[in-house]
C-alpha cells in the first residue's frame, strides 16, 4: 500500500471523512485528499496529527510494503454466551448467577465498550465463560463475574444486587472509585492491597485484566496502553501469587499469568 492508501484506510476505519479529519488536524479536506491520492506527503507536523489522530503509529502511515489483515473485535456473540452461562448455571444449580446473568445485561443495557459498538454485556459474559472454560463452577465466582462493573459503571448500589452478600462483598472489591492522576497510585495501592485478602475477588479481577489486555490495541490511546502495561507488571503478580496459594485457583493462575504476559509481550514488542 501506498502513504497514501494508509491514510485513507486509517481514516475509514476510524469512520471519519476527508472533512472531518481535516477539521480534527486544523488541515483542509483538499489537503487530506491530496495525501490520499498520493499528490503530496504530509510535513513532519502533521504526520504527528495523523499519527495522534488515528491513534497507530508512524510505521503504520509510512510503510508502503506492508500487507494488513482484517480485523474483529468480538469472537463471540454476547448472547450465545448469556445463553451458555444460562444454561450452565441452570444444570450446575447456580442459583445467583441465574439472577445475575439477566440483571446484568438489564443494567448494563445500551453501554458499549470503548470505541466500539460491542455491546458493553460481553465483557462481564467473557469473565464469566472464561471461568467456566477453566473449569471454575462456582456460583459466587461467576455471579460476581458478570456484576462485577454494575456499581462502578451503572449507578447501581450493593444493597440492589440480587445475589448473596458475599457476593456483594466481592463486587465492592472489585469495584474502583474514579480518581484523578495526581491520587491515582494511593488510590490503587489501596485498592489492590485490599483486595488481596479474597481470593475470588483476585480471580475476578485478574480475569478482568486479561479481557481487557486483549482489547486495548483498539479501546485505549498508546498513552493508556503504556500506563496499562506499566500498572499490570506492578500490581498483578501479588494477585498472581494469591491465586497460586489457593488450591482451587492454582490450574487458572497459571493460564491467566500465561495470558496476561504474553500479551504485554506483544504490546511491548509492537509499541
Amino acid at each position: 500500500m501506498s502513504i497514501g492508501e494508509n491514510i485513507r484506510r486509517l481514516r475509514e476505519e476510524k469512520n471519519l471523512t476527508q472533512e472531518k479529519l481535516a477539521e480534527d488536524i486544523g488541515v483542509t479536506f483538499q489537503a487530506v485528499s491530496s495525501w490520499e491520492r498520493d499528490e503530496y506527503m504530509p510535513d513532519k507536523e502533521n504526520l504527528n496529527k495523523l499519527r495522534d489522530a488515528f491513534d497507530t503509529s508512524f510505521d503504520a502511515i509510512l510503510d508502503e510494503s506492508r500487507k494488513y489483515f482484517k480485523t474483529k473485535k468480538a469472537i463471540y456473540d454476547w448472547e450465545h454466551m448469556r445463553s451458555f452461562v444460562k444454561t450452565t448455571a441452570r444444570a450446575l444449580k447456580m442459583e445467583n448467577a441465574i439472577k445475575a446473568v439477566d440483571f446484568a445485561v438489564e443494567k448494563h443495557e445500551g453501554q458499549k465498550r470503548k470505541k466500539s459498538d460491542i455491546p458493553y454485556i460481553y465483557h462481564p459474559l467473557n469473565l464469566a465463560c472464561h471461568a467456566l472454560s477453566m473449569g471454575i463452577a462456582d456460583d459466587e465466582v461467576i455471579a460476581a463475574c458478570l456484576l462485577h462493573d454494575v456499581v462502578e459503571d451503572c449507578g447501581v448500589k450493593l444493597e440492589e444486587l440480587p445475589v448473596t452478600d458475599g457476593i456483594r462483598e466481592i463486587v465492592r472489591l472489585v469495584t474502583r472509585e474514579k480518581t484523578d492522576e495526581a491520587h491515582r497510585e494511593e488510590v490503587l495501592d489501596a485498592y489492590f492491597g485490599e483486595m488481596l485478602q479474597n481470593p475470588k475477588a483476585v480471580l475476578i479481577k485478574c480475569l478482568d485484566r486479561c479481557n481487557n489486555l486483549t482489547t486495548m490495541s483498539w479501546g485505549l490511546s498508546r498513552d493508556r496502553i503504556y500506563r496499562t502495561i506499566l500498572e499490570t507488571e506492578k500490581y498483578f503478580p501479588k494477585l498472581l501469587d494469591v491465586l497460586k496459594g489457593t488450591p482451587e485457583y492454582n490450574n487458572a493462575a497459571w493460564l491467566l499469568k500465561y495470558q496476561m504476559e504474553s500479551m504485554l509481550d506483544i504490546y511491548k514488542r509492537l509499541m
